[in-house]
């Protein structure tokens, strides 16, 4: 074990992620983790890396933004995702999570390993020395006042948790097992991994009215002028309010699904995914809401099949703190005014379970290669890591709001590609033989070997 010590602040995805990877190369580790001393507005276990918003961690598609991310991080040895994969439930091509065993095993890992001392306690300034602050979207009112203090700013948005629902309580005479253009589960007896409810065009109309009408939690004092809500996680009622259509156009797109009752394409539908290992539970996909929960109950049960639907957590909002990285951040994830400052996770503006454990990813292998004299990592703005570094650093500062990785980052293409499945093609393979080289060149070697990164 190395003689220094590095103080990580914050137990989720970002912080585990970043503790493991200093304590796999040696080092002391202190994470502080505040719950269950102080809960937070969304979590519900006291578990390390609990999965909160869903239990989807998006796209495994090679060539899909999510994917290539994901491949990335093997690459460099990710214990989240890892982890991840070994949880897995099925979800058609995207990773979903069974989030209570991955949550309890990133727990086990973190607590038992001999280079970090796990506290349980509040930390309401930032420490001195090598630290991470890998807090999240929910730091604490204290701590946050302190990074305020450092800043001179921070900002926030509001984000908002859909409801779960118990799946004996589905009415599966009306709802369907189908994934989207899975032929096989459309013509034959094989079942895809949603659950829908279809809707037809008076069911849909007379939803979306109700939930026009219903009360919503107000927001308050501060909050109410400063409201904001990322485009990634708009609450139903919000987007219900753009037009009677964009429901139906949005979280509740029926393209690729055919109503075995009618053999056509339902007028809208609403997806759920599974939640746990047993499959006792599913998540509502893009159900976020803020309705209050009397009347929400009420209004959920409004959708085919789920008229008697039991639900174990209702849809809620709660506030996302994010610092001004561009202002505030290198690429390498240091503090401009302090170099052994570093930030990671959504606090930075890296919005989603994959974006978030990227930050703890690079922001844990950095410390380790500054407290032992090696140039800190970059990754190239060809691969999705790099370019996600680069928007949250270089962004416009005074519009600057959380990203999650997606193709739009990458730097155009030398020669133009035509077809959409083609060019994403070609922005997977120059993303992943630019970071292999970066690797290679910088003698990178990763803590954990993976097939990804082997290969």
């Amino acid at each position: 074990m190395t003689g220094q010590r590095v103080t990580i602040v914050g137990g989720g995805l970002a912080g585990t992620e970043a503790a493991w990877q200093l304590a796999e190369r040696g080092f002391a580790v202190t994470l502080y983790e505040m719950r269950p001393v102080r809960p937070t507005a969304a979590h519900i276990t006291d578990n390390l890396a609990e999965l909160v918003c869903s239990n989807s961690m998006g796209s495994t598609l090679p060539d899909r933004a999510l994917g290539i991310l994901k491949n990335e991080m093997q690459r460099l040895g990710s214990l989240i995702l890892r982890t991840a994969y070994k949880h897995a439930l099925p979800a058609g091509s995207a990773l979903a999570v069974g989030r209570d065993e991955f949550a309890a095993e990133i727990t086990g890992l973190i607590g038992s390993h001999p280079n970090i001392d796990l506290r349980r306690e509040e930390v309401t300034a930032i420490p001195d020395g090598p630290t991470i602050l890998a807090t999240g979207p929910l730091t604490s009112p204290d701590l946050t006042v302190d990074v305020q203090r450092l800043t001179g700013r921070y900002l926030y948005f509001y984000d908002a948790m859909a409801p779960i629902v118990v799946a004996d309580s589905i009415d599966m005479s009306i709802a369907f097992r189908q994934s989207r253009w899975d032929k096989s589960s459309m013509d034959g007896p094989e079942e895809g991994d949603y659950i829908n409810c279809p809707f037809d065009r008076a069911e849909y109309e007379a939803f979306v009215t109700a939930l026009l009408e219903s009360p919503r939690n107000e927001l308050k004092g501060a909050d109410a002028e400063l409201e904001r809500y990322f485009e990634g996680c708009m609450p139903i009622e919000v987007l219900a309010s753009r037009g009677l259509d964009s429901l139906a156009y949005g979280p509740m797109r029926p393209v690729g699904l055919r109503d075995p009752r009618t053999g056509r394409r339902p007028h809208a539908v609403v997806q759920l995914r599974q939640d746990n290992v047993a499959g006792t539970l599913y998540n509502m996909v893009g159900f976020q809401t803020n309705v209050k929960w009397g009347q929400q109950a009420q209004i959920l049960q409004m959708i085919p099949g789920l008229a008697n639907a039991e639900f174990v957590r209702m849809g809620q909002m709660h506030r996302n703190t994010f610092i001004n990285s561009p202002t505030l951040l290198h690429p390498t994830l240091q503090y401009r005014e302090r170099d052994d400052l570093f930030f990671a996770g959504q606090i930075t503006g890296t919005e989603g379970y994959v974006g978030s454990t990227m930050g703890g990813l690079l922001a844990g292998i950095n410390m380790a290669r500054l407290l032992t004299g090696q140039p800190l990592l970059v990754p190239p703005r060809e691969s999705m890591m790099g370019s996600l570094l680069y928007y949250i650093t270089h962004a416009d500062p005074e519009n600057f709001q959380p990203m999650k990785a997606n193709m739009g980052l990458l730097p155009d293409l030398e020669e133009r590609v035509r077809g959409k499945q083609q060019r994403y093609g070609v922005y997977a393979e120059r993303a992943r033989v630019a970071l292999a080289n970066y690797l290679a060149e910088n003698a990178f070697t990763p803590v954990i070997q993976t097939e990804a990164e082997v290969a």
